[in-house]
């Protein structure tokens, strides 16, 4: 390779010049160092004579006129700076070689090169000035977020870190430049210090994948066909104020109890759409910012009890026996005439009648599933509501009328569980496995209960009977809201089947029912409690200067779970050793963090 002194040459992709010739090459580059090279490390460009890297000024030249002339065809470094600038010059050839380095108009090598047609040259060109302002959007969005602020134009890449946050990417680059960790949590955190999000967003029915659109599915007109007219009755639908979707409704008539169900099965049949759809969500979404329906929207107006003067329900008759026993069962399909009440309303009213049956009703099975060796647990509860940002909670007080409503709801359930079994109709049935002493179903103290509690086995739901030990019953399944849970639905379509002389379904399909219903009642009883801690910490953020009471439900030195009645709230507290379970413990609120659904809290 003949490489003269005083020549330009190209080295490491910037221009140098050959200060003195020998085994090795001395450089000069531009920023004043000298170098002793091989003659192969460098590229020649011109043979000089060049003085010096100053002169390497860009010359104005006639880069497009170049191409036009020499489209389609291929020329050579020396060439081509002449068409261009007008002369082979040290200058010139630099700037050649950048055009060439560019890769804009031209291609390929000093001795090859190839020009590109003027066409491409433009597409080439917006689409590298579209990089380039990409490039520079990013560099600009970067320098927001370290400084958490961001735009209007920074949409695309917050949309990406909330991508991240629900779930449904694994990575992002935003995230990766920002040093913070690949996980939904800390994209909340990250969206939360930008204040993009704030506490209202509640991330986790999407993280799941909980369903959050309304069902579609078309309901049918009500069947011509026969029903028990027992709009004679006094019906009442005893719910927490404000419920909006009224399931079931009691009356009295004489010493027989009728339990009503909204009729859901009328309208929605085994493998209708309507069906279908709601054995994908498996249950109703109930979150403190909303309800999102398992059946379609216009089934609650149509079938909810005492939303209309008279309602079409399934009703189950009951006749219960000295020792709390259901002695005699009539399902049919009725109308009824119903009444709202809150339980709050009835719990005034429980001297009068029907109540004060209803009532003695109610203690009646209680004591028979206590003898039964049930399982009775009374932790605190309490109704959560997200209005315009706000957060309202509010203690549910154990009271008469919602243990006379909850027994009612659990003798309907036994008795649909006899009636399958009696006449051999495939059926859901939900089961318990209690494997604890009789001096522990009845525990005493919250702490007694919170052990009890996380030492019972969760119920199942299955094809076969079996003993539900939790609530003392030999057989039992879930009948009084077919509105709201699936398996309730099919329970009702097998009854209605069997009523009206049809053919109900078969022992496979209650199992495939049950599986599928079952995974999908999982994931919505999942977004749920989450959405709850989540909704108990903002509420937590929107009164910083909280302060309370909580029970000691156990201890694991250095600190102890402390349940929190008026939040039903578990917590763990620093306490000391000497602090005895069931102790109520003065609290205050000393952190939050509100991606982790964390609050902290200190005794005192």
């Amino acid at each position: 390779m003949n490489i003269p002194q005083h020549s330009l040459v190209l080295y490491k992709n910037g221009p140098a010049r050959v200060a003195s010739l020998g085994d090795k090459l001395e450089i000069e580059l531009e920023d004043g160092r000298s170098l002793r090279v091989r003659p192969k490390d460098v590229l020649p460009l011109h043979p000089g004579p060049l003085r010096g890297l100053r002169e390497l000024d860009l010359p104005p030249g006639e880069v497009e006129a170049a191409c036009e002339l020499l489209e389609g065809e291929q020329t050579t470094l020396p060439d081509l700076a002449e068409l261009v600038y007008g002369a082979y010059t040290p200058a010139a050839a630099w700037a050649t070689w950048r055009l060439l380095d560019e890769g804009l108009y031209f291609q390929g090598t000093p001795e090859a090169i190839t020009v590109r047609p003027l066409a491409e040259v433009a597409r080439e060109r917006v689409a590298r000035e579209a990089k380039a302002a990409e490039r520079e959007a990013w560099s600009e969005f970067l320098n927001r977020a370290r400084a958490r602020r961001c735009a209007a134009e920074d949409a695309a890449f917050l949309h990406e870190i909330e991508e991240v946050a629900w779930g449904q990417r694994e990575q992002s680059r935003v995230l990766q430049a920002l040093d913070c960790g690949q996980n939904p949590e800390s994209a909340h955190g990250l969206l939360l210090r930008l204040g993009y999000w704030d506490g209202t967003v509640n991330p986790y029915p999407r993280r799941i994948g909980a369903p959050l659109a309304v069902a579609t599915a078309d309901l049918p007109e009500l069947p011509d066909e026969p029903r028990l007219d027992l709009t004679g009755l006094a019906a009442y639908a005893i719910d927490d104020e404000g419920n909006l979707d009224p399931d079931d409704a009691l009356s009295l008539d004489g010493n027989r109890l009728w339990v009503h169900i909204a009729d859901a099965a009328a309208l929605v049949p085994p493998d209708s759409p309507a069906d279908r759809e709601a054995r994908e969500r498996g249950a109703t979404l109930y979150l403190p910012e909303t309800i999102v329906p398992m059946l379609p929207a216009e089934a609650v107006p149509r079938l909810g009890l005492g939303l209309s003067e008279i309602t079409p329900a399934l009703s189950f008759g009951l006749t219960l026996d000295a020792d709390g026993v259901v002695t005699d069962v009539e399902i049919a399909p009725s109308r009824v005439r119903v009444q709202r009440l809150s339980y709050e309303e009835v719990e005034l009213r429980l001297d009068e009648e029907p109540f004060r049956t209803l009532h003695e009703l109610a203690q009646r099975h209680r004591t028979r599933r206590r003898a039964n060796r049930a399982v009775f647990i009374d932790l605190p509860e309490v109704k959560m509501q997200v209005a315009d940002g706000q957060v309202a909670i509010k203690p549910l007080p154990r009271s008469r009328s919602r243990m006379l409503v909850t027994e009612a709801m659990l003798m309907a359930g036994e008795a649909a569980a006899r009636f399958a079994l009696e006449h051999g109709l495939p059926f859901p049935f939900t089961t318990q496995d209690v494997a604890v002493g009789d001096a522990d179903r009845e525990p005493a103290g919250l702490a007694a209960m919170y052990a009890l509690r996380r030492s019972l086995r969760p119920r199942q739901y299955s094809g076969q009977p079996g003993p539900h030990g939790g609530l003392g019953l030999d057989v039992y399944a879930q009948v009084t809201s077919p509105l709201r849970r699936y398996l309730d639905l099919v329970a009702h379509q097998q009854l209605r089947a069997f009523l009206r002389g049809g053919d109900p379904l078969e022992a496979q399909a209650i199992v495939e029912r049950v599986g599928a219903a079952e995974v999908a009642a999982r994931g919505i009883r999942r977004a749920e409690r989450l959405s709850r801690e989540h909704w108990t910490v903002v509420y937590l953020q929107q009164h910083p200067g909280w302060q309370g009471e909580g029970v000691l439900v156990e201890k694991r030195m250095p600190r102890g779970v402390v349940l929190i009645p008026d939040l039903a709230l578990e917590a763990r507290v620093k306490v000391s050793e000497s602090v005895a379970p069931d102790s109520t413990l003065p609290l205050r609120l000393t952190g939050l963090e509100l991606p982790a659904r964390e609050a902290y809290f200190k005794v005192g």
